[in-house]
């Protein structure tokens, strides 16, 4: 075996990739009739537990690149489901909270995440979930 089939065969980043993306489809597809994705709703729930949250700590819990979060924090912002709350030239450094519009997304989208969580949990397999929940705590 060549050690480029070697790769292709064993590599667990190309396996892992290939889940991630079906796994995001599946909630992104179920959470569009909302105006989100999948990481924008993780953002605001993990940014609801944090009140104020702060960019940079928000994206070390939830281990995303910080030009990510702030990309995503705009969008957020210009839907009116985050609000920032004192002015600052660098809106990695900007304390903001999940608005009352955004709690209402969040209560709002639940069903549909709660059903791409069950078709996700099928796709995957108890073994597999059971494996994720345990090795990769959600904070």
């Amino acid at each position: 075996m060549s050690v480029s089939s070697k790769i292709l065969h064993d590599c667990l980043a190309t396996r892992v990739r290939r889940i991630n993306r079906i796994v995001t489809s599946i909630y992104d597809e179920a959470l569009r009739p909302y105006g989100l994705k999948i990481s924008q709703m993780n953002i605001l729930v993990a940014a609801g537990t944090r009140s104020p949250a702060r960019p940079a700590e928000l994206a070390r819990a939830l281990d995303i690149d910080p030009s990510t979060l702030s990309r995503n924090l705009r969008i957020l912002h210009r839907h009116g489901w985050i609000e920032f709350l004192e002015d600052s030239e660098d809106a990695r450094a900007q304390p903001f909270h999940v608005t009352a519009a955004g709690c209402d997304l969040i209560d709002r989208a639940y069903p549909a995440w709660n059903e791409a969580q069950r078709k996700t949990e099928q796709a995957l397999g108890p073994d597999v979930v059971e494996a994720l929940m345990k090795g990769f705590p959600a904070d």
